[in-house]
C-alpha cells in the first residue's frame, strides 16, 4: 500500500471517529429532550395540544354574528361546512365586534385555532382562556368580515403566520395524551 492511501485511511479513520464523538456528546447534553414532553411543567398549569389538524372535519366552529347583518352567522357556518369543517348552530352574539372575527379557544384547541385564523387571513383577534373547555373554536363575526379565504389563500396564510405557540402559563400537552383523545 502507497504512503498516499495509508495517510488518507488514518484521515478517513480520524474523521470518523470524531465524528461518533460529537454524535454522543450532542445527545449526551441534549436539553431539549424535556421541551417536547411537557417535562417540568408547573402543577396546575393547562396543557396545551399544538397540533395543526390534518383534515378540517377534526375541527368543531361555532359562529356567532357580531354585526347587525341578519343571517351572517348563518352563511359562514354554510361556508365552514362546505369546507369540510364540522360546524354548531350558529347564534347572535351578545356583543358587537368592529374586527374581521374573534377567533376563542382554550388548551385543547390551539392547533385548530391557528388553522381557522388562516380563513381569515390572520386578521382575526385570537382569545386564548385557560378555563374553555372541549373542542369547539368559537368564532365572532365583526363588521369588517367580507368572506373566508380561498384554499390557496388559507395555505399562504398559514405559512406567514407560522407554527401555533404556546400561549403564556401553559405547557405542551405531551404526544401520548394526543392520541388518547383522537
Amino acid at each position: 500500500m502507497s504512503f498516499a492511501r495509508v495517510r488518507a485511511l488514518v484521515v478517513v479513520g480520524v474523521l470518523a471517529v470524531a465524528a461518533v464523538v460529537f454524535v454522543i456528546v450532542a445527545l449526551v447534553k441534549d436539553t431539549q429532550g424535556g421541551a417536547t414532553t411537557g417535562a417540568g411543567c408547573p402543577a396546575g398549569a393547562p396543557r396545551v395540544d399544538l397540533r395543526l389538524p390534518n383534515d378540517p372535519a377534526e375541527v368543531t366552529v361555532k359562529v356567532y354574528n357580531g354585526t347587525e347583518k341578519a343571517g351572517l352567522a348563518d352563511s359562514v357556518t354554510t361556508e365552514f361546512k362546505n369546507r369540510r369543517f364540522t360546524v354548531q348552530k350558529p347564534a347572535e352574539s351578545k356583543t358587537r365586534y368592529k374586527g374581521v372575527a374573534e377567533i376563542r379557544y382554550g388548551p385543547d384547541t390551539v392547533g385548530k385555532a391557528q388553522l381557522l385564523r388562516a380563513y381569515f387571513l390572520a386578521q382575526s383577534k385570537m382569545t386564548y382562556s385557560a378555563k374553555r373547555k372541549g373542542a369547539v373554536v368559537e368564532v365572532v363575526i365583526g363588521n369588517q368580515f367580507r368572506q373566508l379565504a380561498t384554499s390557496t389563500e388559507v395555505n399562504q396564510s398559514l405559512v406567514e403566520v407560522g407554527e401555533p405557540t404556546l400561549p403564556p402559563g401553559t405547557c405542551l400537552k405531551p404526544v401520548d395524551e394526543n392520541d388518547k383523545d383522537s
